[in-house]
């Protein structure tokens, strides 16, 4: 599965590429050049960062899952317990 990225998130994605390059490696980084960087992160990075992710809400929904039984649990036959 593609990673796609909506237009405005690519946008600042590149920006805080080129601003890290700049400030941590002291690199004046082009567009292009932020781009073939971020293209090799959603390639190479992003598939493992989105599968953990997957992981970790599929363990959270099961835990709510799991408390389905204590959260929605009735009583039967409670009337005449009154």
């Amino acid at each position: 599965m593609t990673i796609k990225l909506q237009q405005d998130v690519e946008k600042r994605l590149l920006a805080s590429i080129q601003r890290y390059c700049a400030e941590n490696l002291d690199e004046e980084v082009g567009e292009l050049k932020a781009r073939l960087l971020l293209d090799f992160c959603l390639r190479e990075i992003g598939p493992s960062v989105y599968n953990q992710a997957v992981l970790d809400a599929q363990a959270a929904m099961q835990d709510r899952i799991a408390e389905i039984e204590t959260v929605c649990y009735e009583n039967e036959f409670a009337y005449w317990k009154k």
